[in-house]
């Protein structure tokens, strides 16, 4: 594609590198940013200036916040003897949208995968069990919300094996989550009733 600017085609090439963005929608949203008013322009990389620089993780469950403990960690309504595993702050989002699930979370920020150089100690494994082990008296059940893949099952096996001398229950949503599936796709309804409709971990 030939390009009547090079800013305009350094724009696009960093624009495209965003996940389901191509160089024709990066090309169209460039040429839109021209078109609008500089300030308009100006308030976006702001905004992602801040993002880069005040973005951090919670401190407890490692979900994406801007303050040391996230609100979720935070809020005095939360049920604190529930903790829902999760893989990352996609699925926190995609769980919280199905008003189902009042408890807390822990994101691992990853799934055990050895083909993609993955393992325990890259994840938020020991973190998680650090928490259980120290919150006992609090959290009295653990809810592995982890996509149904063999990278998800895996991790899911994993964490059991390392938790399984603790007096917790512990329970896998109910796979009305189609298998293969990634959690963030699934669509309010179906993510509320597997959450709902949990079942032990065997």
């Amino acid at each position: 594609m030939e390009y009547p600017s090079k800013l305009i085609e350094d724009a696009v090439n960093q624009i495209s590198k965003l996940p389901g963005i191509g160089k024709k929608t990066a090309l169209r949203l460039v040429l839109h940013l021209i078109k609008s008013k500089e300030e308009n322009t100006l308030l976006l990389t702001d905004s992602l200036n801040k993002l880069r620089e005040g973005i951090r993780f919670c401190n407890r469950c490692h979900n994406i916040t801007d303050t040391e403990i996230c609100a979720i960690c935070n809020s005095g309504r939360r049920d604190k003897s529930i903790v829902c595993v999760v893989e990352d702050a996609n699925d926190v989002m995609a769980i919280e949208n199905t008003a189902q699930y009042n408890g807390l979370y822990h994101v691992l920020g990853g799934v055990i995968s050895p083909i993609n150089g993955v393992g325990p100690g890259e994840l938020k494994i020991e973190s998680l069990v650090n928490r259980l082990n120290h919150g006992q008296s609090e959290i009295k059940e653990m809810i592995l919300a982890l996509s149904p893949t063999m990278e998800g099952d895996t991790t899911a096996f994993y964490i059991h094996r390392r938790i399984k001398d603790l007096s917790l229950k512990v329970s896998v949503i109910a796979r009305g989550v189609p298998v293969g599936g990634d959690l963030e796709y699934a669509d309010e309804i179906t993510l509320g009733r597997s959450i709902t409709g949990r079942t032990l971990f065997n």
